[in-house]
């Protein structure tokens, strides 16, 4: 798997410290920091594009992302849940918001209530596979998700074609949208476009699940 090494200068050791995506910094507060500022800032998105959408009289164009109505648990309670089941490395957090942030500037579709779950399950089951040594398969994260297994491939093909499956990130830019979080947490970050969103079948190869892998509480998105 895809290795990301981070910098080792000393302002760049304390920003991901603080966030809890280096080994040092994997404990509950430092990652539960990480989680909550990026759930802020997808949930702030959402409204200002559901408002922006509003204003316009406009309706977003209905994807495979798109469900028929928002699920019952926020941005929050998701994220929270895909951590817990997951089991994939904090680092994996920011680089899904990266891939979201690449698919939704290749399309015409903005971040909504409607599809802002399944474009974090999908990132994020993305993101494990690409830089963990370990991860779960598609089934697993289907049920994490809420979602078929049929659906959660579609998923996965759709956002991989769009990408184009350019899936690398560099320090650079890993670290570029650490500083966002941690400028949401100042409450300095300002959007200044709409951050937008998003067509898929076989998936990668599957791997049979840990066997310390936790029961999944049951959910449906």
């Amino acid at each position: 798997m895809e290795k990301l090494t981070l910098g080792s200068e000393t302002v760049d050791s304390e920003l991901y410290l603080a966030l809890g995506v280096t080994e040092s910094g994997k404990g509950v507060t430092g990652t539960h920091r990480l989680l909550s500022l990026l759930s802020s800032l997808l949930e702030r998105s959402v409204q200002k594009n559901e408002k922006l959408l509003d204003s316009m009289k406009k309706k977003d164009v209905v994807t495979v992302f798109h469900g028929l109505r928002a699920p019952t648990l926020s941005i929050h309670q998701y994220i929270d849940r895909i951590f817990k089941y997951s089991s994939c490395s904090p680092s994996c957090f920011v680089v899904a918001y990266i891939y979201m942030d690449r698919f939704l500037q290749r399309t015409d579709i903005y971040l909504t209530s409607l599809n802002v779950h399944r474009l974090l399950i999908t990132s994020v089951m993305v993101a494990a596979k690409f830089l963990d040594d370990a991860f779960f398969n598609n089934a697993y994260y289907a049920k994490v998700g809420g979602v078929s297994l049929a659906e959660m491939n579609r998923l996965e093909m759709k956002f991989l074609f769009t990408l184009d499956f350019r899936l690398h990130v560099t320090v650079e830019t890993f670290k570029s949208y650490c500083l966002l979080l941690e400028k949401e947490a100042a409450g300095g970050y300002k959007i200044e476009r709409p951050i937008q969103v998003c067509r898929l079948k076989e998936s990668w190869p599957k791997k049979d699940e840990p066997k310390h892998a936790t029961t999944i509480a049951r959910y449906s998105c």
